[in-house]
């Protein structure tokens, strides 16, 4: 079953239209990618799924259903903007959220401490969120969205404020939730680490969509051709093989570019026997080069 599905939603604000007839389709127990550059209708998108504003029109459904005080509770959101109030204790935030969020005190007592202990913040239990640094007030956020363990967490740009190695503790325990089937939809800007956890992908600009899909299936869409190499032996072959459109020569390794269509298994074939390979590499675009050249062309 599908966690989410977006049906042609559209929302205006005054004579601006933030999202044009959107259509999403995302499915359950994934990590899905909402990516876009500033502007592009994604928080308006996420506040509508939410309930937190309604569509002019279209439909919103979640794990099958319409939005509804019950699948609500399915689900939960980080906002962009935190949200945590600063006089209250680390620990006070964890379990007033959490018992907004329906938990009971018994299971309070025990994923309060075992959240902050999750996003490091054990030993700042007791310290007052003016307290906390950027990032600390970043992985409390998190663990308030994430307490009641929902069916479908929804990030806002999860990583901000986080340094590498934070980053790295949440990106973690994200792949720990999709691990128990959950799914979540995660808005954000570092493509680096969008790159390294969704499955798959929606880009929007200017409330559209640009592309979408699983995320490997639009790498190689829009792969160049190339494939890195090293080899041992006389190379001087290369140039003239049928399928090589060109060889840039970048100290021991070789970038060879293909020719359209050609497969780089063919390659492959018509170097063993002849030379010894040490590295063979398909070079594929990274996300951040796939959102640039988009955008670009939607800009343009």
């Amino acid at each position: 079953m599908n966690a989410l599905v977006i049906d042609k939603i559209s929302k205006n604000f005054g004579g601006f239209r933030a999202v044009d007839n959107l259509s999403v389709e995302v499915d359950g127990g994934i990590i899905y990618g909402f990516l876009g550059p500033n502007g592009a209708g994604k928080t308006t998108t996420i506040r509508m799924i939410m309930n937190i504003i309604r569509p002019d029109s279209g439909k919103i459904s979640i794990f099958g259903d319409g939005i509804s005080i019950s699948n609500q509770n399915r689900v939960s959101y980080m906002p962009e903007e935190r949200g945590l109030y600063r006089k209250m204790t680390a620990a006070r935030i964890l379990a007033y959220f959490g018992s907004l969020k329906g938990l009971s005190a018994a299971e309070l007592s025990s994923r309060v401490p075992a959240w902050l202990e999750r996003v490091g913040l054990a030993d700042w239990a007791n310290k007052k969120v003016e307290e906390l640094s950027k990032g600390m007030q970043q992985k409390l956020q998190f663990a308030v969205a994430a307490i009641n363990e929902p069916d479908l967490l929804i990030l806002d740009e999860p990583f901000s404020g986080l340094d590498p190695v934070n980053q790295e503790v949440v990106k973690n325990i994200l792949l720990e939730i999709k691990g128990q089937g959950k799914t979540i939809i995660l808005s954000t800007h570092v493509l680096s680490e969008a790159e390294k956890l969704c499955d798959s992908i929606i880009l929007i600009n200017k409330g559209r969509t640009i592309i979408d899909g699983p995320l490997e299936s639009i790498k190689r869409r829009f792969s160049t051709g190339s494939v890195l190499v090293e080899l041992e032996g006389d190379d001087s072959f290369l140039g003239s093989l049928p399928i090589v459109a060109a060889v840039d020569k970048n100290q021991k390794r070789l970038q060879i570019i293909l020719k359209d269509g050609a497969d780089p298994q063919q390659l492959l074939a018509e170097l063993v026997g002849k030379v010894r390979v040490r590295l063979f590499e398909i070079q594929m675009p990274s996300l951040h080069e796939i959102f640039i050249k988009l955008v670009s062309q939607g800009n343009g």
